[in-house]
């Protein structure tokens, strides 16, 4: 029995976006605790308190290695994810991933030293690797006119399990030993599964089909999928035709590397597809997602109060991302990217403010024989911090969230769009395996000015995205080859796709009109 519907197929396959999620917040709800620290600690014990010894924990240099393990297991998954989905199809891909993703999951939950979890990490991030480019790529080769919804559920996914994992995790803390943090690691092996098995049951890409000539499935899945089997439906017949059109025209050129991503008339747009994820990762949000306990700990928090406090993060993240799944194809793209980059700069440049004039260098060795929480600030100052640092996830949950997923499946044709995709995905990872490594040893060593760093990030991205990125909301996938047709102002993409939309809305009704009367003049020859 084959899944038709979009809603459920989509829920299915964004499973594989709830992994990263799930690596994410475990890492974050768990390096905090006594537990970790202990079994995996490198530096002196501080003095006990209540019969508790505070372990220092891995150092700071390595703490960022084992965080950085998962993006380096993804930057390599996204590369390889461009062949793969290439050569055996999008759903196959993914599954492949989830493979992957429990054989990670059982060494991360079984490891025995740094080594031994480095690796297991480094598989799982292979997997989101995987899953983060092809997910996006096969979803919305499913649904051409709802890809803002259903390409970006794979953040709201995220988002899931990011709440998930750390509210498991947070009850796994108040165990003794290393149960603590093997229990939350093994149950990530649950997902995995469910995400293998659930794909049995969705179809193929028929965009994948269609470039592999099986015409047949692909016909018989879109209209599944679209049109509840009609295969006489105007709109339906018009889509087939339009891909096959694409197919037709692409069908003589042979590139279809990763060099050509790179060639004239592909360069622009592969900029435009890396940097929307280089900025995306340069927004903060996974600083703040992986070392928030550290953050609220500057702040004062500890404990209990720093893991609830930070949890409410996660509840934000998962709430806030509703209504860019809602607006993001009626609105379109650039607004929401643009006012997200602009409240960004502001919450990060206020809690560097903040920092620098209201705080002061932490006791040798940080915050609780914590090293990386090197620096405090108290009172009223304090608590507009934590603010800002909810304010942040809610101004990224909505824009730049959803659409790093969005954007780079959508700009380029069916022989390049899964490479493009790994390539794009790829990119957010190398920088967030850079950001995971440095950021906890910029909170040693330049304390409050890591702030000051995203908030001039932020600030540049807005200048970027207005001046460069091109709206493509309100195309078929197909139709969005039309946005780099000759020079146009992205700016003024609005302009354009109003007039765009009225040309397209005349060739519907035409293409309808003409489906018709071939089908009134099939019928009537049949009846003759």
């Amino acid at each position: 029995m084959m899944i038709t519907n979009i809603y459920a197929i989509t829920a299915i396959a964004v499973i594989g976006g709830s992994l990263f999620g799930f690596d994410l917040s475990s890492m974050s709800a768990i390096l905090p605790t006594s537990q970790y620290r202990c079994y995996f600690n490198q530096g002196p014990n501080g003095p006990s308190l209540n019969g508790a010894t505070h372990c220092s924990g891995p150092d700071p240099t390595v703490q960022g290695g084992i965080t950085a393990s998962m993006s380096g297991g993804s930057f390599i998954g996204a590369l390889i994810s461009g062949f793969v989905t290439d050569i055996f199809g999008r759903k196959s891909a993914i599954q492949m991933g989830s493979i992957i993703w429990i054989i990670g999951s059982i060494l991360s939950c079984a490891s025995q030293n740094i080594g031994m979890l480095i690796l297991g990490r480094f598989l799982n991030g292979m997997c989101v690797g995987i899953c983060s480019a092809q997910v996006p790529v096969y979803v919305g080769e499913l649904a051409p006119h709802l890809r803002g919804l259903v390409m970006g559920a794979q953040q709201w996914a995220i988002t899931w399990g990011i709440l998930i994992m750390f509210f498991l995790s947070y009850g796994c803390s108040f165990l003794t030993g290393p149960v603590a943090f093997r229990l939350p690691w093994g149950l990530q092996i649950v997902p995995g599964i469910i995400l293998f098995l659930g794909l049995l049951f969705t179809p193929e890409s028929p965009r994948w089909l269609a470039k592999k000539d099986r015409w047949d499935e692909c016909c018989h899945i879109i209209t599944s999928v679209h049109a509840n089997n009609h295969l006489d439906d105007g709109f339906i017949q018009m889509e087939i035709q339009q891909l096959k059109d694409a197919c037709e025209l692409e069908r003589d050129k042979t590139d279809n590397t990763y060099l050509d991503l790179f060639r004239p008339h592909m360069i622009w747009r592969t900029h435009i597809i890396v940097f929307v994820q280089v900025w995306c990762q340069l927004t903060g949000i996974n600083a703040i997602l992986y070392y928030i306990t550290y953050i609220f700990g500057m702040a004062g928090l500890s404990g209990s109060s720093n893991l609830v406090a930070s949890s409410i993060s996660s509840v934000i993240n998962v709430v806030v991302t509703i209504p860019g799944l809602v607006f993001l194809d009626r609105i379109g793209r650039r607004p929401f990217l643009i006012g997200g980059s602009i409240s960004l700069t502001i919450w990060w440049a206020v809690c560097a403010g903040l920092m620098g004039g209201y705080g002061n260098p932490a006791p040798p060795g940080g915050l609780n024989n914590i090293r990386e929480q090197s620096w405090v600030i108290t009172g009223a100052p304090a608590k507009v911090v934590i603010a800002c640092s909810y304010l942040i996830v809610a101004s990224f949950a909505p824009t730049w969230g959803p659409i790093e997923w969005v954007y780079p499946s959508e700009l380029f044709p069916l022989r390049l769009r899964g490479k493009a995709a790994a390539l794009s995905t790829a990119s957010n990872w190398a920088v967030n395996f850079a950001l995971s490594y440095f950021v906890p040893s910029a909170f040693v060593n330049i304390n409050w000015k890591t702030y000051v760093i995203f908030a001039v990030f932020c600030f540049a991205m807005t200048l970027h995205v207005f001046f460069v990125f091109p709206e493509t909301s309100g195309r078929t996938l197909e139709e969005v080859e039309d946005v780099f047709k000759g020079v146009k102002l992205a700016w003024k993409m609005g302009d354009n796709k109003l007039k765009d939309d009225e040309e397209r809305t005349n060739d519907h009704e035409l293409n309808r009109t003409k489906c018709d009367e071939a089908l009134h003049i099939e019928d009537t020859s049949g009846s003759a």
